[in-house]
């Protein structure tokens, strides 16, 4: 069974031949310091795992160490960028869009793993008039789409966003607006909020129509301050679920597979998750790494109703664990997560320092993982 088969049955919540192993976007930070410099597609087949492909290009997310903000201006959206600081350690850049009616400012700082923002662009409720009025939605060229698709071939599963700063509606927003003021705002103005939603939700609706044809084995939607960790499973049902299920259906309609990622904060909107049409939800962040229940306690409330990917801490266990620790939860989640098919292991998020002997030693023991 090749990998992509492996990957796309359990994604159908079947059994494959074996338990699918594989990690959450490897890092360019790790493949540089510690496998001498690899593609990603290289790493995969250096430890024997299964290839997760995460394609990037035209989705417009800022937090890439290497991302192009100015590539998505226009006439009426022009996003100049003052260098403050560029030091790959230490990136400071100060971002001054200019519309017909106005100018927005956000500012991010960052560094070789990743990049934060520092101040938010919306400022003042009447923001969201320029957002709505100027912001560009590009369209997706599925040239370079079926290129990385064939370039993977067998290996694995290519895997695609919906246009913004990330995938979600809610999430989006979060990363125009501080999250703390976004929440109060959903007390005392929820219809600002549902305003900004519904603008976002608009565009990414005109992304999705342009992803036709576009090959795909997974589209990840979601993101972690749509989690429980962050917010109530009230706030939630009210500004997240109806918003995913609209994109999910859009999505569905083209004929793609929907991962929702909440980086483990899951307890309590179980059923919202369900509800919301998704196909897969994943990462399965441990307690241990800041989740609010274990990949198994998940798995029970469930059930078979959608594949999950993820469950592996990868700072205490697969950063930091002995060999005998990584062989052990990697049995713990085959047998108490995959047991019933339906489940690809992956790292929890992100790792950037994680010792190569380690990430041999996970790969070995999922193989080992039969059905």
């Amino acid at each position: 069974m090749t990998s992509k088969e492996r990957m796309l049955i359990a994604l159908h919540r079947g059994k494959p031949d074996r338990l699918p192993v594989t990690v959450h976007q490897w890092q360019g930070y790790h493949l540089e310091k510690y496998l001498d410099g690899i593609s990603d597609l290289e790493a995969f087949e250096r430890f024997g795992m299964d290839a997760s492909i995460q394609y990037f290009q035209d989705m417009g997310q800022f937090w890439l160490p290497d991302a192009d903000t100015t590539k998505f201006s226009t006439p009426e959206w022009r996003d100049e960028i003052e260098v403050v600081k560029d030091d790959p350690d230490d990136r400071i850049y100060h971002h001054t869009i200019t519309t017909p009616e106005g100018r927005l400012t956000y500012k991010t700082r960052g560094n070789r793993k990743t990049t934060w923002i520092t101040e938010y662009l919306i400022k003042h409720d009447e923001d969201i008039e320029l957002i709505r009025k100027y912001m560009p939605v590009p369209a997706l060229d599925p040239k370079p789409v079926e290129q990385a698709y064939d370039r993977l071939g067998d290996k694995g599963i290519l895997r695609g966003f919906v246009w913004g700063d990330q995938a979600g509606c809610w999430q989006h927003a979060a990363c125009l607006i501080d999250i703390t003021e976004l929440l109060f705002k959903c007390f005392d103005q929820p219809d600002w909020v549902h305003e900004l939603l519904g603008i976002l939700l608009e565009k990414k609706l005109r992304f999705i129509e342009t992803m036709k044809g576009a090959k795909f084995d997974l589209i990840e939607t979601g993101g972690g301050s749509a989690s429980s960790t962050v917010i109530s499973p009230e706030i939630h049902e009210e500004f997240c679920l109806p918003y995913d299920r609209k994109m999910h259906d859009a999505l569905h309609d083209l004929g793609f597979l929907i991962t929702y990622h909440t980086c483990g904060g899951t307890s309590k909107i179980e059923e919202f998750i369900v509800a919301n049409g998704c196909d897969a939800s994943e990462t399965l962040a441990p307690v241990s790494i800041g989740g609010n229940q274990d990949p198994w306690e998940y798995k029970k409330k469930i059930g078979g109703r959608l594949a999950l990917i993820g469950g592996m801490d990868q700072f205490n266990v697969l950063t930091d664990g002995t060999p005998e620790q990584i062989r052990a939860m990697v049995l713990r989640l085959f047998e108490e997560v995959g047991g019933d098919g339906g489940y690809i292991l992956s790292c929890a998020d992100h790792f950037f320092e994680t010792p190569v002997e380690n990430i041999r030693v996970y790969a070995e023991a999922a193989r080992e993982c039969v059905y």
